[in-house]
């Protein structure tokens, strides 16, 4: 079993910037790709980013150019430095990590508990 544990977050305004992190712990076969979702309140989870165990990134198109996501695979983090923040990016934040096993093809999703982020205008 993975456990994720998130920091950072919190309350800036509009144009600010803040930075959230996700340690993984646990019972970790290979931890393949990490990401954040995100949810405002009355909507769906939706994928910000996720980037490989390689590298490769993936951002939502709403926070390209604003958002750069990061991991370091020797200590299990991953973290999104969120810059010319927006009103819109208001929502609770959710680590995002896939696990696998023995199976190449086998994925396992395990999430954070979730962290706020506000964007006051």
């Amino acid at each position: 079993q993975v456990q994720l544990v998130e920091s950072g977050g919190g309350l800036v305004q509009a144009g600010g910037s803040l930075r959230v992190s996700c340690v993984a712990s646990g019972s970790m076969f290979g931890i393949k790709t990490m990401g954040w979702y995100r949810q405002a309140p009355g909507k769906q989870r939706d994928l910000v980013a996720s980037i490989t165990t390689g590298g490769r990134t993936t951002y939502a198109d709403s926070v390209k150019g604003r958002f750069t996501i990061s991991r370091d695979n020797g200590k299990n983090t991953v973290s999104l430095q969120m810059d010319s923040l927006k009103p819109e990016d208001t929502a609770v934040y959710y680590c995002w990590v896939q696990d696998g096993d023995y199976n190449p093809l086998a994925t396992y999703d395990f999430w954070g508990q979730g962290i706020q982020v506000t964007v006051s205008s």
